[in-house]
């Protein structure tokens, strides 16, 4: 059964914000068996959810794993994300469909943070 994911993103008016979503899909796929990895977004930018489910379902996806790329828990993943996965399950009703967890809080950002501060005190020479 071929699997898809897609990332879901907030989406902004400034494009290297969402290129970066688009490089972290790329790295995503090279650390994972996911043959089909796609970005979509919620506001700003396209493509959007339901366009990104479609892009899913071209590939030849019978199952998508919708990932939001969001880092709390606010009115996006508590309400918006699931509303846009059942709109999905609607007009893709052969396509099984589950929404995943967003980043949250966890480890691995803890550690990005001390290493993004590390970098910013050896720039300004402060250590």
């Amino acid at each position: 059964m071929k699997t898809a994911l897609l990332l879901m993103a907030h989406g902004s008016r400034i494009a290297d914000a969402n290129n970066a979503v688009h490089e972290i899909a790329k790295r995503v796929q090279k650390m994972t068996q996911f043959e089909i990895v796609e970005v979509s977004f919620r506001e700003q930018h396209l493509p959007n959810i339901q366009q990104g489910v479609d892009a899913c379902v071209a590939q030849g996806a019978e199952r998508i794993l919708l990932v939001p790329y969001f880092l709390y828990m606010g009115a996006h993943v508590l309400e918006d994300l699931p509303e846009e996965l059942e709109e999905a399950r609607k007009r893709h009703p052969g396509v099984e469909m589950v929404l995943g967890k967003h980043l949250g809080v966890h480890d691995k950002l803890a550690e990005v943070v001390v290493e993004r501060v590390a970098e910013t005190l050896t720039e300004q020479r402060w250590h």
